[in-house]
């Protein structure tokens, strides 16, 4: 069983940086992908970032730039899924959930097998 715990969000200001961090523990096959997706006041979950077994990274276009994420360690170890936040903006402001999808890629949150419980970055303009 795939367990994901998320830490790092908050209140910040418009500019500012944040990181976010997701413990994942569990077994994964080598073909799963992990990923951050945000769902903002209002609107529908929707995908971030997303980071493949062989490294490969992809990111939303209004994140592009801006975001970046990365892992230390690697499964099936324990390991941790950063997502460094610069620049925010107040269109930013969601709850942040990491999630994994055990094989292949995707962008569509409907697709992912395994969520954490989300963490609140606020950004006030």
């Amino acid at each position: 069983q795939v367990q994901l715990v998320e830490s790092g969000g908050g209140l910040v200001q418009a500019g500012d940086s944040l990181r976010l961090s997701c413990t994942v523990s569990g077994l994964i096959s080598i073909s799963h992908s992990v990923a951050w997706l945000r769902q903002g006041p209002g609107k529908e979950l929707e995908f971030v970032s997303g980071l493949r077994y062989s490294g490969m990274t992809y990111y939303a276009d209004s994140v592009k730039g801006r975001f970046t994420i990365s892992r230390d360690g690697a499964p099936p170890a324990q390991n941790t899924v950063f997502l460094q936040m610069n620049g925010l903006k107040a269109e930013d402001t969601a709850v942040y959930y990491c999630a994994v999808r055990t094989r292949g890629y995707s962008r569509d949150p409907e697709d992912f097998d395994f969520w954490g419980q989300g963490t609140q970055v606020t950004v006030s303009s």
